[in-house]
């Protein structure tokens, strides 16, 4: 349109100045002055329209510079005080479905026992899926008159399907046109959270947060009626309450305005390595997609150069971490996303429960965040698990086996930007914030939790001990954090070996943020609480040591204590587990066979 505006201006400046110049060769009057094409146009009213179209444009934008955005409009209609009542009706479907299953079938499932190299499927069935309210499916929501099925219903989740109460993953046919915009529908129990509230409330508390993307999250109330089931049943059984979080797929990445042609990766065991005989491109002859989802999930596409070519380039020390990290991370999400963790001690996100997305055009990676049920609870672990938390985890420490990690966080630059993350988080998260927040939850759920099914499962004292506890928790972890930069990094310990100078032990070594200078000390005992010391050496400037005393055949626990000029100690990663499953951290066991053979288990 503007072109054709701009041909018919140049055609009447034209035919203007043309007139004009007639007229000066025909007239015998003498024209005073040059000719003033400015005022000709200015006289026409030209120069206003000519001007209202040279409008300023802004430079298209960087796509590699782009900062993370989430889609607010999705959260617009939240209530946190809100439970959805869905009601399932559940049917046998055809074999090769793989629907041809009972109720029972699939609410017995161990999906933790399938976790295998094989491609094995879960059992799942099909279901007539409706949303209502306390009184039934109602009309004008999904489901509503419905006859014959229109998802499946399967359990999801690793360990909690060990669980006698399940979770499960709703998937909708796509004529029912989906719920709220979202046709996969997990349904999470939360057997590991007492208060069942967690991830709400961290997802709740991400929403508000620049740099990061959230999830929407709804308190749901599951009914169940079996018809696979002998008689089959007529009446709808109350299963309790569940907490649906947005399944991060394709549609995840649509509905939040991302890209959903991207990179999108869901970390299993992945710690930045390159491991290249699990992640391979998808025509390398091979390539295993179960091996290459030991490390990574693939959630989005299937093209591994970009991912491959990341890897590669962060484990080459060649290349200065401040080039690959500033190339490739948006800093803002990347310390957003670690700080968010570290104060709400959300300590499985080293090498699991986070999400690498990259758009399919741009070189570089966001990180969104996963699964928050176990966090706010170091003092609930303290009080109530055999197993609590381990001395490194805290702060910066818990990151610090991460090939990626470590690296960046050993430049001090990126440092006082975490810091900073850390220090506007902390303004945000006040005790005030969280405790009216989970006083919110708290009046939506509890009535469930206090009645079948819910109630069998119910622990009062950890249940109101958690509560009191989780709002205090944010300042523990800040407290942690800042030690965990002054004491030395945690690190490795190395495997015993036979040497004609005795045996050698070897570890990592360690990093102390100030400079400062470590010594090592070596202790081996007979028994993991180290009261039958055997040998007892301090080491300097070296992370080996060669034990020429034969010792006896037999079972030993050997470990190294690092500490700083200051004062500050460290452990190994490492733990030894106890036939009663009691980890006892920082030491791994050897055993000296007949022959004087180390072998370290």
């Amino acid at each position: 349109m503007k072109k054709v505006i701009w041909f018919f201006l140049l055609v009447i400046v034209f035919l203007t100045l043309s007139a004009a110049s007639i007229i000066s060769l025909n007239t015998t009057e003498e024209i005073e002055g040059p000719f003033d094409v400015d005022e000709l146009l200015s006289d026409s009213g030209l120069d206003e329209i000519m001007a209202s179209e040279m409008a300023e444009k802004a430079a298209h934008p960087n796509i590699n510079a782009l900062p993370l955005v989430d889609n607010q409009a999705l959260y617009q209609f939240d209530e946190p005080t809100s439970v959805v009542e869905m009601y399932i009706t559940v049917r046998r479907g055809p074999v090769s479905d793989n629907t041809n299953h009972s109720w029972a079938e699939v609410n017995d499932a161990t999906k933790f026992l399938f976790n295998t190299a094989e491609d094995v499927e879960v059992p799942k069935a099909e279901i007539i899926f409706q949303i209502g309210d306390e009184n039934g499916p109602r009309p004008g929501e999904v489901g509503f008159g419905e006859v014959v099925p229109n998802a499946t219903i399967q359990v999801r989740g690793n360990s909690t399907s060990m669980r006698s109460q399940k979770s499960f993953k709703i998937v909708l046919r796509d004529d029912t046109g989906g719920w709220r915009g979202q046709f996969t529908i997990p349904i999470n129990k939360h057997n590991f959270d007492d208060t069942r509230v967690r991830n709400k409330l961290c997802f709740d508390i991400v929403k508000e947060l620049p740099h990061l993307v959230s999830y929407r999250t709804q308190f749901v109330r599951l009914y169940v009626k079996d018809e696979t089931s002998n008689p089959a049943s007529q009446a709808f059984e109350d299963y309790g309450l569940f907490t649906h979080v947005e399944q991060p797929n394709k549609d995840f990445l649509r509905n939040h305005q991302l890209d959903p042609n991207g990179h999108f990766y869901k970390a299993e065991y992945f710690e930045f390595k390159r491991y290249p005989e699990e992640i391979r491109l998808a025509d390398d002859p091979l390539y295993d997609l179960n091996a290459f989802e030991t490390k990574l999930e693939v959630k989005g596409n299937e093209d591994h150069r970009k991912l491959i070519s990341l890897l590669e380039k962060i484990n080459n020390y060649t290349i200065p971490i401040t080039e690959t990290f500033d190339e490739h991370f948006d800093l803002d999400n990347y310390f957003s996303w670690m700080a968010f963790n570290i104060l709400m001690g959300n300590l499985d996100t080293t090498s699991q429960d986070y999400f690498l997305y990259s758009p399919q055009n741009s070189e570089r990676w966001y990180f969104l965040m996963w699964d928050y049920d176990a966090v706010l609870d170091r003092q609930a672990q303290s009080m109530f698990s055999k197993n609590p938390y381990q001395y490194w985890q805290k702060g910066i420490q818990n990151y610090s086996g991460v090939v990626l990690h470590r690296r960046v966080l050993m430049v001090e630059k990126y440092r006082e930007m975490l810091g900073e993350k850390i220090t506007e988080l902390m303004a945000i998260l006040t005790p005030e914030k969280i405790n009216h927040m989970l006083t919110v939850y708290r009046e939506v759920t509890e009535p469930y939790l206090l009645r079948m099914p819910d109630l069998y499962y119910y622990d009062e004292e950890q249940y109101e001990f958690q509560y009191q506890e989780m709002a205090g928790e944010i300042e523990n972890n800040f407290d942690l954090y800042r030690r965990s930069l002054e004491e030395p990094l945690p690190f490795f310990l190395g495997i015993p070996e036979n040497t004609s100078a005795g045996v050698k032990f070897n570890w990592e070594e360690s990093y102390d943020f100030d400079g400062e200078e470590i010594t090592y000390l070596v202790q081996i005992s007979r028994d993991y609480n180290f009261s039958e010391m055997i040998v007892e050496r301090s080491v300097e400037n070296f992370t080996e040591i060669a034990i020429e005393e034969e010792l006896p055949e037999g079972a030993y626990f050997w470990r190294v204590v690092a500490t700083n000029e200051s004062g500050f100690v460290q452990y190994p990663f490492d733990y030894y587990r106890d036939p009663d499953n009691v980890i006892h951290e920082g030491m791994r066991q050897y055993y000296i066979t007949k022959e004087g053979k180390v072998i370290q288990r």
